[in-house]
């Protein structure tokens, strides 16, 4: 076998395609946009600098969607991506920020060159422990939320997002609720955590398949840390791609009927890749939203490696999320395709002991 591949995080797997390439990597969706995005966009002639909170007409767009919200509330940025940045880097030096873990891999790196420091609550089968949680958030400065969750695919509980709601402001601490999935979960509403020490990260990139798009936005409350970050980003990115925000806002005119098709797809693909991956023997918690599998991997590194270089296959490494013993797949791809990626699978299972 080939050397085990050393990699140290996504970056070499992120848009990675080719001639027989199955990509069960990067989230993000095969599904097509709105067609209210090509149908109802003219790129405008004006391309001059933008407003550094956004353009007025797609925060106010936003406002309609979070009850008692202006325009003033929301900051639209370059993805949740740069939402998360600017939150942290806004508050400064010090201080520390719990993170349920797994997480996103990205979290852990954009707390800690912010400046300040992360410090974990292990989930319990993939949900927030509410002992260990009241535990290790005192003496937080935030703590970050993400739910619809990537890479599990959990979803917390309405009790559980209550409490900590109810926690959190007792405490005064931060909560940031990344909710990029919020518009797909199988199991019921979103929950939005409420409070003026709540702010909220949410991007098109998801709901509406715009990835490369790159528009996000954060709400908040409290008219200070949304007039820090705009003085932050006014320093930086400045203003957001004026024309992907004209896309933005024109997916946003699609009727509702075009998100309930799209998560139609979502669970027939949920529930296909789950039982191909029990019927192979893993161990894995069932998603209720988003569209991620972390099942348990023995020999992860190698495992992956092989599944690369000999079957084309890529996978994402556990360990990347805080979870070493596990192989995160997204199954953002068509049925097709997540078939004869568990046919590769089943195959290299015979090459390296993972069960």
């Amino acid at each position: 076998m080939a050397e085990i591949l050393k990699l140290k995080s996504p970056a070499e797997f992120i848009g990675k395609q080719g001639p027989g390439v199955i990509s069960f990597g990067s989230g993000q969706p095969d599904l097509p946009p709105p067609k209210e995005v090509f149908e109802s966009v003219k790129i405008r002639q004006d391309l001059r600098y933008g407003l550094i909170q956004g353009e007025l007409n797609l925060r106010e767009a936003l406002a309609k969607e979070y009850p008692s919200s202006t325009a003033e509330n929301f900051v639209i940025t370059n993805g949740a991506s740069e939402a998360l940045d600017l939150i942290f880097r806004a508050w400064g030096k010090g201080g520390k920020v719990l993170l349920p873990r797994p997480y996103y891999y990205s979290y852990p790196p954009i707390i800690e060159m912010a400046g300040m420091q992360p410090v974990y609550t292990d989930l319990v089968k993939g949900r927030i422990d509410l002992d260990d949680f009241k535990k290790k958030v005192k003496g937080c400065k935030a703590v970050l939320i993400n739910s619809p969750s990537n890479p599990t695919g959990r979803v917390e509980s309405i009790e559980t997002l209550k409490e900590i709601e109810k926690i959190t402001a007792e405490l005064g601490v931060y909560v940031v609720s990344d909710e990029v999935y919020k518009d797909l979960i199988y199991e019921r509403e979103n929950y939005h955590i409420k409070g003026n020490h709540v702010i909220t990260v949410n991007s098109f990139s998801k709901t509406y398949c715009m990835c490369g798009v790159r528009v996000g936005y954060l709400w908040s409350a409290d008219k200070k840390i949304v007039e820090d970050i705009c003085e932050m980003k006014t320093h930086t990115s400045m203003n957001t791609n004026l024309v992907g925000q004209d896309l933005a806002l024109a997916a946003m005119k699609a009727p509702k009927e075009y998100a309930a098709k799209q998560l139609e797809v979502w669970r027939e693909r949920r529930d296909f890749i789950y039982k191909g991956l029990t019927d192979l023997g893993f161990d894995l918690w069932k998603p209720e939203g988003a569209f991620y599998v972390l099942p348990k991997c023995n020999n992860a590194r190698e495992f992956l490696t092989v599944l690369y270089q000999n079957y084309k296959v890529i996978t994402y490494l556990g360990e990347w999320f805080g979870a070493p013993d596990r192989i995160r797949l997204s199954y953002a791809l068509d049925v097709k395709l997540i078939a004869e990626g568990l046919s590769r699978i089943k195959d290299a299972m015979k090459r390296v002991k993972v069960l």
